[in-house]
């Protein structure tokens, strides 16, 4: 009996052999297109269309919403009891509460003193006033900078406080739980929490205080982010964009139909009270800030958004530092909704509608789904519908959701919108970032916890950048004379962003 081996069901060619390898894949392809490529394609282009009508949707209300803010909501200091802090003759300063001011910092060499000065003028009475400067640096002339910057506010009667860690456990959250546990700040009421790039203005406390004194129910007054180097460069200019969505709209609507918004961390005022309440600063997430304003809500409080209410920060002018930023801004809240939307789901204290938004459009569409949805559908099923024509796309999902979409996120920063194309670029290049970042918080992989603190440059690039251009203007004026330009700026920003991303020195 002949012998029959597995070779013998392998036929030597394909029909229509040919030497060339080139034509054996093409033969391949043609053989597994029809039966595996195109149904498996289709199955994609129609998981990527509920996604879009799931984001569309999202954006439609947003824009909806805020529309009826704008034209009929009435301002916050009508909506809730509101009373300007002023000085009582009678009471003298035991009528402004006892207020803690937290600057959490680590290694902050450029911009330590900006956030220290702005939290010594803040108006309010001194002694009605405790700044506490908790520094985890582990650059020893950093911490004594910081240290000598601490006593010389000291010496001018300001009550601030210097304090360190043996170890930095718990980054953030660690040293924002660690600074509540002091005997001097016991009998303060409110905490205030300001990055070391965070620059606030003199009267922020009178303005946001009385909504916590007068409205018991509410745990947080959120402030807006206005950014100093917006116009730093393009990549400033793109996360302008995006952030000014995020406040302008999506923080307003939270905060207006009393939903939920998600606590940016830096640049608002909480009350204690609240704080113990929910379980106090938690590091089981990159989120700390989005972990406690969740608990919170869900033991009934109430938060507060104030767009008028603007704090001044830095965003990363290299590309570098934003690449961190987005890991730990999408891994940490795709964490967070994996480890508490049962939580929220069996929760009695909040209504259905609550639990809906929170669970639904506040995690499901806005942190998970929008990353996917921009990354899979831009960046893989629509280029490969070009190389198999057998699959259509519908117009109203490949252009017209898309448009509207894109229209809808300008509205925050109406200045930027002849650079939408670039910010859709932008966009789709940082979304696999992103849902690379979105799968490690999901599934609690390894980079799950990685804390990278975001570099601030504050001041120096931009005397880098006015030092170059003088001396590009005057090394021109040699050979031009009057007719020669400094370089643009947007130009030079960006290659200071591709200098150091490949290690170039510039």
């Amino acid at each position: 009996m002949a012998e029959v081996s597995g070779n013998s069901f392998i036929p030597e060619s394909f029909p229509g052999y040919t030497p060339d390898i080139a034509g054996q894949i093409g033969l391949l392809w043609e053989l597994i297109k029809a039966p595996l490529i195109v149904p498996f394609l289709r199955f994609c282009v129609y998981i990527c269309l509920a996604m879009s009508i799931m984001v569309f949707l999202e954006r439609l209300y947003m824009g909806v919403v805020i529309i009826l803010v704008k034209l009929f909501w009435k301002k916050p200091e009508k909506r809730y009891k509101w009373e300007a802090m002023n000085d009582d003759l009678e009471m003298g300063n035991e009528a402004f509460p006892l207020v803690l001011v937290q600057i959490p910092m680590f290694n902050e060499k450029e911009v330590y003193k900006i956030s220290i000065g702005a939290a010594c003028n803040l108006s309010w009475p001194a002694d009605r006033l405790v700044i506490q400067v908790l520094d985890d640096s582990t650059d020893l002339v950093v911490k004594d900078m910081v240290e000598k910057e601490c006593i010389r506010w000291a010496s001018k009667g300001i009550n601030i406080r210097y304090q360190i860690r043996e170890t930095r456990g718990g980054y953030k959250a660690g040293a924002l739980k660690e600074g509540l546990k002091h005997d001097y700040v016991k009998n303060c009421e409110y905490v205030v929490i300001f990055d070391a790039d965070f620059r606030p203005e003199p009267d922020f406390l009178r303005r946001a205080v009385p909504f916590l004194i007068h409205n018991p129910d509410i745990a947080l007054v959120q402030a807006r982010w206005r950014f100093v180097n917006s116009d730093e460069c393009l990549l400033t200019r793109m996360q302008e964009m995006s952030l000014d969505y995020h406040f302008k709209v999506e923080q307003e609507v939270g905060s207006a139909t009393h939903a939920f918004f998600g606590f940016n961390g830096t640049g608002g005022i909480w009350r204690i009270a609240a704080i113990n309440e929910a379980g106090g600063w938690k590091d089981r997430t990159t989120v700390e800030d989005m972990d406690l304003a969740v608990r919170a809500g869900l033991k009934g409080w109430k938060f507060l958004y104030l767009g008028d209410l603007q704090v001044k920060s830095e965003l990363p002018s290299t590309f570098k530092a934003f690449r961190f930023q987005q890991h730990r801004w999408s891994c940490g809240p795709a964490n967070l909704f994996r480890k508490m939307v049962m939580d929220i789901a069996t929760n009695k204290r909040v209504t259905l509608y609550k639990k809906f938004y929170v669970i639904y459009s506040f995690f499901f569409v806005r942190k998970i789904i929008a990353h996917m949805f921009t990354f899979f559908f831009y960046c893989v099923v629509l280029p490969l519908t070009i190389l198999v024509p057998e699959v259509d796309v519908p117009k109203w999902g490949a252009i017209y959701i898309p448009c509207i979409i894109t229209t809808l996120n300008s509205v925050g920063t109406p200045r930027s919108f002849h650079l939408l194309f670039y910010w859709v670029l932008f966009e789709n290049v940082m979304s696999f970032h992103r849902t690379k970042a979105t799968f490690i918080g999901l599934l609690e992989a390894k980079r799950v916890n990685e804390w990278v603190v975001t570099e601030k440059l504050g001041d120096t690039l931009k005397n880098k950048s006015n030092n170059k251009s003088t001396t590009s203007k005057r090394s021109l004026s040699k050979f031009l004379g009057d007719r020669g330009h400094a370089p643009r700026e947007d130009n030079r920003c960006f290659r200071l962003v591709a200098f150091e991303e490949f290690g170039v020195a510039a």
